[in-house]
């Protein structure tokens, strides 16, 4: 397996022209725009706070309008164009969900992605290549497939008897080629399992794992699962199930393995694109942005109470082993 938390770097991250010395803060509060389908609140916290460490600060330099779905995408295009109304100088778009709504409301106003799943940035017209954008949206990219693939095959490295793998999903439609390849090259069968929205809908589906007999469990990347990840924890825990999670902080939160980008990283540079915007910087000029970083958390406490045993090669390879 390719290490990508020592061998990705930025896409032409520091091609970037720094802004003029000289460029000064407006006289006026900037307005940026949040666009979200989803309730998670700790995006936008990270967000708001790499923005205080540039000079941003609420109420004085800039304003923020904040808008979310609501879990309810298809509000998304009415949001968008209420911020465009709003006269935004800046969206920040989370989520392909919301960027491409946001792209339809305005060709005017820079739209800076927080790129969380999804994929087909330049087959889908958004943008011209990742090296140069074009037009007005740039932002980070997440590389959702290649970095499911990836979990894929650190899941069957802590659980290698495994040929069940389930993969949580709001529906059927998951599609993720890497993933697949992963589970032809490895012999394993994935069960896609669709996931309601709600404690009686996760109740349901954990009840639809057990009865597929799956004997491991994909959570990909997606915001709703963010949301509820202590909920899908604990009823995980719950069926002694070997899990893996995208983003470290859900291994902190009780899950037992997860691998992805740190928030608080992630949120930092999208708080840089919208820096460099405001000081003058053109979004189809900068450089789509791939996350350098990447961290393989282990929570041994949960394995223990689970009654699993993390491979010892597994537990070295992991950047944090928390317990």
């Amino acid at each position: 397996m390719i290490d990508r938390r020592r061998c990705i770097v930025p896409l032409l991250a520091w091609a970037v022209p720094v802004p003029p010395a000289w460029a000064k803060p407006a006289s006026r509060a900037y307005r940026i725009g949040w666009l979200t389908p989803s309730t998670v609140p700790e995006p936008e916290r990270e967000f708001r706070a790499a923005m205080t460490r540039l000079g941003y600060l609420d109420g004085r330099n800039v304003v923020y309008d904040s808008l979310s779905a609501q879990d309810e995408v298809g509000r998304l295009p009415a949001l968008a164009a209420q911020l465009v109304k709003g006269k935004a100088d800046v969206i920040v778009a989370v989520s392909p969900f919301a960027i491409l709504p946001a792209r339809q409301a305005t060709d005017v106003i820079p739209i800076v992605m927080a790129f969380w799943g999804g994929g087909g940035l330049i087959e889908s017209g958004l943008v011209r290549s990742l090296a140069r954008p074009g037009g007005t949206v740039t932002g980070v990219s997440m590389l959702p497939d290649e970095l499911e693939g990836e979990r894929l095959e650190l899941l069957l490295d802590l659980a290698p008897k495994a040929r069940r793998i389930g993969v949580l999903w709001p529906d059927q439609s998951f599609d993720a080629p890497d993933v697949q390849r992963v589970a032809r090259a490895s012999g394993v069968v994935l069960r896609v399992v669709a996931s309601g929205d709600g404690s009686d809908a996760y109740r349901s589906t954990m009840a639809e794992l057990a009865g597929e007999r799956v004997e491991a469990l994909l959570v990909p990347s997606l915001p709703r699962y963010f949301r509820d990840a202590r909920q899908i924890i604990n009823l995980v825990a719950s069926l002694k199930l070997p899990a893996i999670y995208e983003s470290p902080v859900m291994a902190d939160m009780g899950g037992l393995i997860a691998y992805g980008p740190r928030l608080e990283v992630l949120e930092s540079r999208v708080a840089s694109y919208v820096d460099r915007i405001l000081k003058g910087a053109k979004a189809g000029d900068l450089p789509i942005e791939q996350p350098s970083t990447f961290e393989l958390v282990v929570n041994q406490t949960t394995a223990r109470a689970m009654g699993i045993v993390v491979p010892g090669s597994l537990a070295l390879r992991a950047d944090r082993v928390i317990g």
